[in-house]
């Protein structure tokens, strides 16, 4: 079966077009506010059911996997069905099960809901990252929409954890913070279901399982997805080892402060420095930038190990360096292929970035238990900083996408808007 392939260039209108914008922002600040607030609950899902921390961890690992198996079986939809159809599928599906969640009363319950909860947002987020090359005038243009949308999503991180806080002090569960976010997620779906989007134009293209599975040994595909991965590994050494590292941290009370709230000050400098990344891009090479950006992720990583006294503000201040890494890794992967497979190629993305959230702390912790410090895990983690660090340097020196690139410019987006 074949579907008409999206062309390049919104044709409804500044008004649409912004409408499409703040959904798309609002979407990643949406399931933000759950898939980051974990970090939060977990002690106190521990507590309720008597867990251990291993079994506890299912509450990240559970919907990460959900998310990238949906990202797999279903990046293809936003492709074969369009892009509004998809959105409103995984909405709806989110929305409906975040209320779900005020009456589930057991650990096994609420895996599964967090299943499906993965499962919706690997529906719509991979809609909505084919959206943004719609929306795009440009490869410079997709990939400074994409940090300023990751940035969105960098402040719901910031946010959920605060509700969840907030709610637990007011003697609330935290499971009304997936009741907000359906709530929320229902104002989203409204705001979807009345815009208007980009018109779907072209040659004609199967879009099907079998395509997508074909797209992941593709070596543009395949080498920014193992660059995601990478990535994605160092920053969840520090979303979710970084408080055990630091616990027990004895110096200056100032530092001490700092030690307390560390993934605080990381989400705020990771948040904000999206927000610089999309106009910093605008003007510079994005090949550079990401080249300094991960190196100066290594040089934190490198001097917390080396020297332990550092930790407590190299860790937090690489949130900074990491702000413009995975939005402009994921762009021009994206960005390597027609509009009509920016679908597909979103969920092999998407697959790999969940792969590597679940896999890189499971492995981290394994390495920490098996030498009894979780410093021992944050050399690992600084094994996939110089790796990074290594392949953003040959892609500065080899420019493997450059052609590939420039030739999307002129095909898929010579049209503007």
């Amino acid at each position: 079966m074949s579907v008409k392939a999206v062309g390049a260039g919104v044709q409804d209108g500044p008004r649409s077009l912004t409408a499409i914008r703040w959904l798309t922002f609002l979407m990643f600040t949406m399931f933000a506010l759950t898939t980051d607030s974990v970090g939060v609950i977990i002690p106190v899902i521990i507590r309720d059911f008597n867990l251990s921390m291993k079994a506890a961890s299912a509450f990240n690992y559970v919907t990460m996997t959900a998310i990238a198996v949906a990202a797999i079986l279903f990046g293809f939809m936003a492709d074969r069905l369009g892009r509004k159809p998809t959105i409103l599928i995984g909405l709806s599906l989110f929305a409906l099960n975040s209320y779900l969640f005020a009456v589930g009363n057991s650990f096994g319950v609420f895996l599964v809901l967090l299943a499906v909860s993965g499962a919706s947002i690997g529906i719509f987020k991979t809609g909505a990252l084919a959206l943004i090359g719609d929306i795009s005038t440009s490869t410079v243009d997709h990939t400074s929409t994409m940090n300023a949308v990751e940035g969105f999503f960098g402040v719901g991180a910031i946010i959920g954890p605060a509700i969840v806080a907030s709610l637990l002090r007011q003697g609330v569960s935290w499971k009304y913070l997936y009741v907000i976010a359906g709530t929320l997620c229902m104002v989203l779906i409204a705001i979807a279901a009345l815009s208007k989007y980009p018109k779907r134009t072209g040659q004609e293209t199967p879009m099907n399982l079998g395509h997508t599975l074909q797209m992941a040994c593709n070596p543009y595909a395949l080498s920014f997805s193992l660059g995601i991965f990478l990535y994605v590994g160092v920053e969840n050494a520090i979303i979710v080892w970084m408080p055990t590292f630091l616990a027990g941290y004895a110096g200056p009370k100032i530092l001490m402060l700092l030690a307390l709230y560390a993934i605080s000050v990381f989400f705020l400098l990771r948040a904000g420095g999206r927000f610089l990344g999309s106009m910093l891009l605008k003007h510079f090479s994005w090949s550079s930038v990401l080249a300094i950006f991960a190196g100066a992720i290594f040089v934190c990583f490198a001097g917390s190990i080396l020297f332990a006294s550092t930790a407590v503000i190299l860790l937090p201040a690489s949130g900074l360096f990491m702000s413009v890494i995975y939005p402009t890794i994921n762009s021009k992967g994206i960005s390597c292929f027609r509009k009509s497979e920016h679908g597909a190629v979103a969920g092999v993305i998407l697959f790999f970035t969940c792969g590597g959230a679940a896999l890189a702390p499971f492995l981290m912790g394994a390495v920490s238990d098996h030498f009894h410090s979780p410093k021992a895990g944050f050399v690992l983690a600084t094994g996939f900083a110089a790796l990074l660090f290594v392949g953003a340097l040959w892609n500065v020196i080899a420019e493997p996408a450059k052609a590939r690139l420039q030739a999307s410019d002129t095909s898929e987006y010579a049209t503007g808007h």
